[in-house]
C-alpha cells in the first residue's frame, strides 16, 4: 500500500470509505424498514382479526367455502395475495370452519393457545406469524396469519428501490472524485517533470504560479533548499579555487629552493639557507593542508551530531593548547597569562574547542611584538584572547575573518584560514566570535549566544 502512489491511495480509500458508508446505511434502513413493515402487517392482521371475530359464523356451510374459493381463484394476483396475508375459522373442538382457500387451509388448531397474542410456527416448513383471537361469541377462534418470508421480501424490495439511486449516483461520485484528485494532482506531476527535465546545474527555482495553498509550501521549502545547494556549491567552488591558489604560492616556492639546493656547492651557505627555506615551506604546506582539512570537516553537519558532544574541561583545554606554544613562546619572550573565572560553556566538542582556541592562541602568539603580552580571559559565556599588538584598520578588520583573507604587506607567513575556522567552530556551539582592536592591543572574544550544543 505505501509504494502506491498519492493519486490511487487517496482514490482507494475514498472507495472504501464510500462503500462502507453505503453498505453501513443500507444495513440500518433495512434494520428499520423490517422493524416499520412488522409493525404495520400486525396491525393489519390485528385489524383483519378483529373484523373475522365480529362476524356470525354459524351458517357457514361447505358450500359457502367452495364459493369463496372460486371467487378467490378468479382474482388476479390471488397468490402474492395469499401470501401477504392468510386467515382461518376453527370450532372450539378445532374443526376448522372457513378459510381463505390457499394458505389458511394448511393452518393447524392448537389446543391451549393463548389468545389474544401472536406466535411464529412452521406452516409446511414455511414460518408464519399468526395472531389468534376468539370470535365475540366464544364458539370460534380466528388464526390470521402471514408468511414472514412475504415480509423479508418486501423489506429488501423497498431498500432495493431506495438505495439503487443512491448506489448509481455514489458511483457517479466516484468517478467524479477520480477525476478531481488527478486533476488536483497535476501540479505536482508538473513540479516532478520539471525537476526531472532539468541539468544539475540548474539550481533557478521553481515556478510558484497557480498552486494550491496545501503545495505552496512544499514549494518554497524546495526552493530554499535550491538557494541553500547553490550557495553551498558556490563556497565549494570558491574554497577549491582558492585553496589551489594558496598551494600553488608555497608549492612554488619549495620548487625553487629545492632547485637553488641542487645549484649549490655541497656545504655552501647558500645550500643551507636553501634547506632551510625548504623546511619552512614544508612546515607552511603541511599547516595549510591541515587547516584545510578542518574547515572541509567543519563543513559537514555530522561533526556535532549528540555522540562526538561531552562536558567541557576547560581547564585541561586551556592546559594542552598552551604547552604547544611554549617554544613559540619563548622564543619571542612572550607573556603569557591565563584567568579562569568561570566556565564559557560547559557542553560541546572538545577536539574542536581544542582547535578554536589553538587558532585564537596561534593568531596571537604569530601577530604579537617581541615581549608583548598574551592573556586567555575564561568568564561566563565568554572565552576570550587579547595580544599585544598594533591598532588594525577597520577595513582590515571587518575582512580579517573571510578565508584566505591576509592584509597587503602581511611579513608574517599564514594560510588565512586560522579566524575563519575559529568563527566556524563558534558558531556550530551557539557562540559569536567577535574581533575588535582595544587599548590593550587585539581582542578576539567568543561569546556564548545560543544552547546549540545542548
Amino acid at each position: 500500500m505505501k509504494n502506491l502512489s498519492l493519486q490511487i491511495r487517496l482514490i482507494i480509500f475514498f472507495v472504501i470509505i464510500a462503500g462502507f458508508t453505503w453498505g453501513a446505511a443500507a444495513i440500518v434502513s433495512l434494520k428499520e424498514y423490517r422493524e416499520e413493515i412488522d409493525e404495520f402487517f400486525d396491525t393489519y392482521q390485528l385489524m383483519l382479526g378483529r373484523q373475522l371475530a365480529s362476524a356470525d359464523w354459524r351458517h357457514i356451510t361447505p358450500q359457502t367455502q367452495l364459493t369463496a374459493d372460486k371467487i378467490i381463484d378468479d382474482i388476479e394476483d390471488a397468490d402474492m395475495e395469499d401470501e401477504a396475508i392468510a386467515f382461518a375459522i376453527f370450532e372450539q373442538n378445532g374443526k376448522m370452519v372457513f378459510n381463505d382457500n390457499e394458505e389458511g387451509k394448511k393452518f393447524s388448531f392448537r389446543p391451549g393457545q393463548e389468545l389474544g397474542t401472536f406466535q411464529k410456527v412452521k406452516v409446511k416448513d414455511e414460518d408464519w406469524r399468526i395472531l389468534w383471537l376468539p370470535s365475540v361469541d366464544g364458539r370460534y377462534v380466528i388464526a390470521v396469519g402471514q408468511e414472514l418470508e412475504y415480509r423479508e421480501d418486501m423489506a429488501l424490495e423497498v431498500i432495493e428501490e431506495l438505495l439503487t439511486p443512491w448506489l448509481l449516483g455514489l458511483g457517479v461520485l466516484l468517478l467524479a472524485t477520480i477525476f478531481m484528485v488527478s486533476w488536483e494532482l497535476r501540479p505536482l506531476k508538473r513540479i516532478a517533470s520539471e525537476i526531472s527535465s532539468r541539468s544539475s546545474e540548474d539550481l533557478s527555482p521553481l515556478q510558484a504560479k497557480n498552486l494550491p495553498s496545501e503545495i505552496t509550501p512544499l514549494m518554497e521549502a524546495l526552493n530554499r533548499l535550491l538557494e541553500r545547494i547553490a550557495q553551498m556549491l558556490k563556497k565549494e567552488r570558491s574554497f577549491i579555487s582558492d585553496s589551489a591558489h594558496e598551494l600553488r604560492s608555497p608549492l612554488t616556492a619549495l620548487k625553487i629552493q629545492l632547485e637553488v639546493a641542487q645549484l649549490s656547492k655541497d656545504g655552501s651557505s647558500e645550500r643551507m639557507e636553501a634547506l632551510q627555506k625548504l623546511e619552512q615551506g614544508i612546515d607552511r604546506s603541511i599547516h595549510l593542508v591541515e587547516q584545510l582539512l578542518s574547515l572541509s570537516r567543519l563543513e559537514q553537519s555530522e561533526i556535532m551530531q549528540q555522540e562526538n558532544l561531552s562536558e567541557l574541561d576547560w581547564k585541561q583545554i586551556i592546559a594542552s593548547v598552551a604547552d604547544g606554544y611554549k617554544e613559540k613562546i619563548s622564543e619571542k619572550s612572550l607573556k603569557l597569562e591565563t584567568e579562569e573565572k568561570e566556565t564559557p560553556f560547559s557542553y560541546g566538542n572538545p577536539v574542536l574547542c581544542s582547535l578554536l582556541l589553538r587558532n585564537l592562541l596561534d593568531n596571537a602568539v604569530k601577530y604579537s611584538p617581541e615581549k608583548g603580552e598574551i592573556r586567555i580571559i575564561m568568564e561566563q559565556g565568554s572565552l576570550e584572547v587579547i595580544n599585544t599588538s598594533a591598532e588594525i584598520k577597520p577595513e582590515v578588520l571587518n575582512r580579517i575573518k573571510e578565508r584566505f583573507y591576509r592584509p597587503a604587506g602581511q611579513k608574517e607567513s599564514g594560510s588565512g584560514l586560522g579566524l575563519a575556522i575559529a568563527e566556524k567552530i563558534a558558531s556550530l556551539h551557539g557562540c559569536q566570535l567577535v574581533l575588535k582592536s582595544i587599548a590593550e592591543g587585539f581582542s578576539a572574544k567568543v561569546i556564548k549566544t545560543t544552547d546549540a550544543e545542548a
